[in-house]
């Protein structure tokens, strides 16, 4: 069971930015996908994730709602997974959770095994 710690959440003026961090712990061969899920106040967390990177090859999934503002990294060497956001708006306004999926694809598939971390608050004002 992998173990995942997220920091580096706050307050942000609308446009501003935030750098999220994910330490990932223990991330084997069942998992295939690292990313960012969010939930947003008063509503249930959104089964697509907002970005996710593949753990194989790098390669990089936004939602259209975030396409262009936000920018996912890693850091291999420190098991660390950053997800840069810029632009901010204030409906960018949640908890951020990151988690490790066994789904190749970027979405909360409940059929199939991940681990999440307790999630980072993230808040815009206007």
């Amino acid at each position: 069971q992998a173990q995942l710690v997220e920091s580096g959440g706050g307050l942000a003026h609308s446009g501003g930015s935030l750098r999220l961090s994910c330490a990932a712990y223990g991330i084997n061969s069942d998992y295939h996908t690292i990313g960012w899920f969010r939930q947003a106040p008063g509503k249930e967390r959104e089964r697509e994730g907002v970005s996710c990177i593949s753990i194989s090859n790098g390669g990089t999934y936004y939602a259209d709602s975030v396409k262009g503002r936000f920018i996912i990294s890693r850091d291999n060497a420190k098991n660390v997974v950053y997800l840069q956001m810029n632009s901010l708006k204030p409906e960018d306004t949640a908890v951020y959770y990151c988690a490790a999926l066994a789904a190749f694809s970027c979405d909360d598939d409940r059929n199939l095994h991940s681990s999440w971390g307790s999630g980072t608050q993230v808040t815009v004002s206007s």
